[in-house]
């Protein structure tokens, strides 16, 4: 029997979704209102300013024990610019985590990219400047081959991602003989990390301008508010006619764009490409990312907090490095200070889930 509109069971549907996609309006009109929302209460500044108090607690702790070095500026300056890249792995991490996909695969195109500046400059002999672009369009190429697997096969992301991320991973041993290339141009390793403002690397504004692209993209653009709403639940977001399937496969690409662009200053402050130590960078970028979804908007993923998250995490490491703590310590306290964050920023929201 056909079901016409005047179904109950097809107007109760319809009702549901309807409900759906006002819930969800509704949330995005309260993610509007932050932009200009005041710090009314003590709650609220917590909750949107704690990572930041949390910071400047971290850098007066471990001040007490190495003021001579947690109160230098040189040391901030030096960590800004070596942790630049991590910044920039974030937020290609982030731009997918906003639209409801992971990309397992970021720390892979960061390394690619890498090796493929050394294989082009060092051994094919080509300038920096088209080395330097090949090596963010492989980032595209990944980014779209991972939009291909998860939305044309209907595969989750996960899945995709993590078997992409071993597959160049194997290209990237390939490519390099399993060796190291060192000699990398020195006009890169001049506009990354030799050359500097205020003391502080080249590579620190990049990561920032970033940030603050990102960021304008997000807050204030409809195709930012668009993915947003995709992230939020797909299918109502496609029944609001939403393009879910361009926007998914979007994200994908920039994120692959994004990491090759870390890769680009992860060679220009080593001078050099190894096959392996990039992947390394994957924990923390997914620490930074999750941590930085506590601060400034709290409760989704921003790229304002990624930027805060990434450098309370690396004056951590920092601090714990001038106390001369085992290296294992790093892994602990990536782990545990996601876990601690996450969980007091629950607490002040009065264990509400997050959005």
């Amino acid at each position: 029997m056909n079901m016409t509109p005047s179904d109950p069971a097809t107007r109760a549907r319809e009702e549901e979704l309807t409900k759906r996609i006002a819930a969800l309006e509704a949330k995005l009109s309260a993610i509007e209102s932050t932009r200009a929302a005041p710090l009314k209460d003590w709650k609220t500044v917590l909750e949107r300013g704690g990572l930041v108090m949390a910071w400047g607690l971290l850098i007066l702790i471990l001040g007490a024990f190495r003021p001579e070095q947690m109160f230098a500026w040189n040391s901030y300056a030096t960590m800004l610019g070596s942790n630049a890249m991590i910044v920039v792995l974030t937020l290609a991490l982030m731009i997918p985590l906003v639209a409801g996909d992971f990309d397992l695969s970021v720390a892979a195109t960061m390394g690619l990219s890498s090796m493929l500046i050394g294989v082009l400059n060092v051994k094919m002999g080509l300038d920096i400047g088209p080395a330097v672009l090949l090596a963010v369009a492989s980032g595209a190429v990944i980014g779209a081959a991972n939009a291909f697997f998860t939305l044309y096969f209907g595969i989750h992301s996960l899945i995709v991602t993590l078997g992409s991320g071993y597959f160049v991973a194997g290209l990237i041993l390939w490519a390099s003989n399993s060796n190291t290339i060192a000699g990398i141009s020195m006009d890169l390793v001049n506009v990354v990390i030799l050359t500097r403002f205020l003391g502080v690397p080249l590579a620190f504004y990049y990561a920032a301008a970033l940030t603050g692209v990102i960021w304008y993209v997000f807050q204030y653009t409809s195709m930012g508010r668009r993915l947003l709403f995709v992230g939020l639940g797909r299918e109502v977001a496609k029944l609001s006619g939403v393009d879910v399937f361009r926007l998914r496969a979007g994200a994908f690409i920039a994120s692959g764009i994004v990491a090759a662009i870390a890769g680009v200053l992860y060679t220009g402050m080593r001078g050099a490409a190894d096959p392996s130590s990039a992947l390394a960078f994957l924990l923390p970028a997914f620490a930074a990312a999750f941590l930085g979804s506590t601060t400034i908007y709290p409760g989704r993923f921003n790229a304002p907090g990624a930027i805060i998250a990434v450098y309370f995490l690396s004056t951590g490491i920092m601090g714990l490095n001038f106390l001369g703590v085992d290296s294992f310590v790093q892994n602990l306290f990536y782990g545990g200070g996601l876990i601690l964050a996450v969980s007091v920023s629950q607490l002040i929201r009065g264990r509400k889930p997050m959005d």
